[in-house]
C-alpha cells in the first residue's frame, strides 16, 4: 500500500465516520478532507476544485433559483390544492401525495419539492383531521422515487451523470434511467399506499400546537375576477382551513354570519376569519383573495412583502388613539391585519380599535421592516413570519409555461439539461417571475449542499488517482470468481450502506471510481454497475441521515429512528430487487 492510497483510504474512512456521528455540519467534513487530500499531494489543486465546475453541481444550484419561481408565482401552491383534493379515506389521501410529489419531484431536485410541499400536507392534513405523521415520511420516499425517474429529478443523478462525462463516456439522455425508475415508483408506491400507511403511528409534529396560538380576526375579499367568484366556499378549498375557520361573510350590505358551505362566493365579498397568525399566511396562498385592509396601498410588490407580529411599547405614539387616527400605514409603511390583545383577538373594524400598550399587531409590510424597527422603542418586540410573502398567481402560468419549455428542450435533444436549466432561469428572471435577490437567496441558503457535492468530488477523484479504488478492487472483489452479477448486487449493497450512514451525494462518489474499477477488472462494459450506484445512492429509505428529505420531514412528521426503520427495511428491499432486476436487461453486461 502507497502513501497515497494509505492518504485516500483514511480520508474516507474518516468522512465517514464523522457524517455518521452528525456532530460536525457536512460540509465542514468535506471541505477538510479536500483540503488534507491536497496538502498531502495525492490530489493537484486542479483536480480538488474541478468538482465545483462540474455540470452537475451548476444544474443542480440553477435548480433551486426555478424552484422559487414555482414557490414565488404561487404555481407550487395551485398544483398542490389541484392535485391533493379532498380524499375520504387514509388511502385515497396517500395515494394523492405520492403520485404527485413523485411527478413533481421527476422534474425539479427532490429537496427543493418537498421543502414546498411540507406546509401544504401539514395544512391539508388538518383539514382532512389526519395526523401529518402518517403523510410526511411517505412524502419524502415518494420524492426519492421520483427523483430517480429523470436525469433532473435528485442532484445524486446529476453528479453521476457529470462523473461519466468527466470519464469520456456518453452521457445519458434526461428519460435513459426511466426503464428502471417508473417501474420502481410504481411497485415501492403501490406500497407505500396499500401497506405502508399501517405501519407509521399517528403522532404530533413539533408545530402541532394550533390549540395554544394567538388569535386574530382576519379580513380577505374575493378579489375582481377572481377564479373563486361563483365557487362555492367548500370548492374554494375555505371550509377546513389549517390554522382558522371562516366566520361571517359581508355582500353589500348584507352580512351572513351563519356560513353554510355550499354558498357561492361572489366578487367584492368580505370574507372574516378567525385563527392563528399563520391563517393570514394560509390565507395568501389561495388564488382569488387579497387583503381586505389597506395593503395595495403599501405600493410593494409581492416578493417584497411579509407578514410580521409586533407587540406595542410604552413610546409607540399611537397609543390611546384609533389605528385610523394613529396614521400607522402611512408612518410605518405597514398596514395593520388584525390586533390581538392579552391573548384574545379584538372584533370590529381595525381602523376603530384603540391602541394601547401591549397590543399584538399582526402585519403586512416590506421585509425592511424588521430590520428598521427591531430596536426602536416603539415596538417590545418584532417577530417576522417566516416565508410569509405572498404568491403572484398572476405569473404562475407563465412559470409553469418555462418549466415545460425546459423539460422539452433537454428531451428533445437540443440542448444539454444544464443548458436548458440556465435558459429556463434567465426567462424567469427576465419576466420577474423570481427576483436576482430571491434567486441570490435561495443559491446561499443551500450553499452548504452545493458545497459538499463539490467537495466530495475531490474524494472521487483521490480514490481513483491514487489508485486506492483499485487496490480495494484487487484485494476484495476478487474472491467474486469475476461473477459480473455478483458484483453488481455487492456494488448496489455497498452504496446502499454508504448512503444511509452520510449521504447520497457523497456515497455515489465515493462509490464511482470503485464500480469503474469493478467493470474494468471483470471486463464488460461499466454501465450497469453506474446505474446500481445511481440508484442505490438514492434508495435511502432507514434512516433519516442518507436523503435531506428524510431529515426534513423529521421534525414536522415527529419521527423516531424506528418509525424510519419500520417503514424503510421492506422499501429498500423492494428497491433492491426492482433495480437489480431491471438494471442488467437494460444496460447488459455485454452490449
Amino acid at each position: 500500500m502507497t502513501f497515497d492510497i494509505a492518504v485516500s483510504l483514511l480520508s474516507v474512512l474518516g468522512v465517514l465516520a464523522l457524517l455518521a456521528t452528525n456532530r460536525l455540519p457536512a460540509d465542514l467534513i468535506m471541505m477538510a478532507a479536500l483540503a488534507m487530500l491536497l496538502l498531502t499531494g495525492v490530489v493537484s489543486p486542479a483536480q480538488a476544485l474541478s468538482g465545483f465546475a462540474n455540470p452537475g453541481l451548476m444544474t443542480v444550484a440553477a435548480l433551486y433559483v426555478v424552484a422559487a419561481a414555482l414557490r414565488d408565482t404561487g404555481a407550487i401552491y395551485w398544483l398542490a390544492h389541484r392535485l391533493l383534493g379532498q380524499p375520504s379515506t387514509l388511502g385515497r389521501a396517500l395515494g394523492r401525495v405520492v403520485m404527485p410529489t413523485a411527478l413533481l419531484s421527476a422534474f425539479l431536485n427532490n429537496t427543493t419539492v418537498v421543502a414546498m410541499m411540507i406546509p401544504a400536507v401539514q395544512e391539508w392534513a388538518q383539514r382532512l383531521k389526519l395526523s401529518p405523521s402518517r403523510l410526511l415520511l411517505p412524502l419524502s420516499y415518494a420524492a426519492i422515487l421520483g427523483g430517480t425517474c429523470t436525469l433532473i429529478g435528485t442532484s445524486t443523478n446529476l453528479v453521476v451523470d457529470g462523473l461519466v462525462q468527466k470519464n469520456g463516456l456518453p452521457a445519458f439522455g434526461i428519460f435513459d434511467i426511466a426503464w428502471v425508475g417508473v417501474p420502481l415508483l410504481l411497485v415501492c408506491g403501490a406500497y407505500l399506499v396499500l401497506i405502508g400507511h399501517r405501519m407509521l403511528p399517528a403522532r404530533d409534529g413539533l408545530m402541532e400546537q394550533l390549540e395554544n396560538a394567538r388569535e386574530y380576526r382576519v379580513e380577505m375579499n374575493v378579489a375582481p375576477k377572481s377564479p373563486l367568484a361563483g365557487r362555492s366556499i367548500r370548492e374554494a378549498g375555505l371550509r377546513n382551513l389549517a390554522h382558522g375557520y371562516l366566520t361571517e361573510v359581508e355582500r353589500g350590505e348584507h352580512l351572513y354570519t351563519a356560513v353554510s358551505p355550499d354558498m357561492s362566493l361572489a366578487e367584492g365579498d368580505r370574507l372574516v376569519f378567525i385563527g392563528a397568525p399563520e391563517c393570514a399566511r394560509e390565507l395568501q396562498r389561495i388564488n382569488g383573495l387579497v387583503p381586505a385592509g389597506g395593503v395595495h396601498k403599501l405600493k410593494l410588490r409581492n416578493h417584497q412583502r411579509c407578514l410580521v407580529e409586533v407587540v406595542l411599547g410604552r413610546e409607540f405614539p399611537g397609543v390611546g388613539k384609533t389605528v385610523r387616527d394613529s396614521a400607522f400605514r402611512t408612518h410605518y409603511q405597514a398596514a395593520i391585519l388584525s390586533v390581538n390583545r392579552h391573548g384574545e383577538r379584538l372584533s370590529g373594524k381595525v381602523g376603530d380599535i384603540v391602541l394601547r400598550v401591549g397590543d399584538t399587531l399582526l402585519l403586512e409590510t416590506g421585509q425592511a421592516f424588521v430590520e428598521q424597527y427591531r430596536y426602536r422603542r416603539d415596538f417590545m418586540l418584532v417577530s417576522p413570519l417566516h416565508d410569509s410573502a405572498p404568491p403572484d398567481f398572476r405569473k404562475a402560468p407563465l412559470a409553469v409555461s418555462i418549466l415545460v419549455g425546459m423539460v422539452l428542450l433537454n428531451v428533445l435533444g437540443w440542448v444539454s439539461v444544464l443548458e436548458s436549466v440556465l435558459i429556463a432561469c434567465g426567462l424567469l428572471l427576465g419576466t420577474r417571475c423570481v427576483t436576482a435577490n430571491r434567486a441570490r437567496m435561495m443559491v446561499s441558503v443551500n450553499l452548504p449542499v452545493l458545497v459538499v457535492i463539490g467537495a466530495s468530488f475531490a474524494l472521487g477523484e483521490g480514490m481513483s488517482s491514487s489508485g486506492a479504488a483499485q487496490w480495494l478492487v484487487g484485494g476484495v472483489f476478487s474472491q467474486l470468481d469475476a461473477s459480473p452479477w455478483l458484483a453488481l448486487v455487492l456494488v448496489y449493497l455497498i452504496t446502499v450502506l454508504v448512503t444511509e450512514l452520510v449521504t447520497n451525494n457523497a456515497a455515489a462518489v465515493l462509490i464511482f471510481p470503485l464500480a469503474l474499477s469493478i467493470a474494468e477488472m471483470a471486463g464488460v462494459s461499466p454501465l450497469p454497475f453506474i446505474v446500481a450506484v445511481m440508484f442505490a445512492a438514492s434508495a435511502s429509505f432507514m434512516t433519516p441521515l442518507g436523503y435531506q428529505t428524510n431529515m426534513m420531514v423529521m421534525g414536522p412528521g415527529g419521527y423516531r429512528l424506528a418509525d424510519y426503520l419500520r417503514l424503510g427495511i421492506p422499501m429498500s428491499v423492494l428497491a433492491a430487487l426492482v433495480s437489480l432486476s431491471i438494471i442488467p436487461l437494460i444496460w447488459p453486461f455485454n452490449p
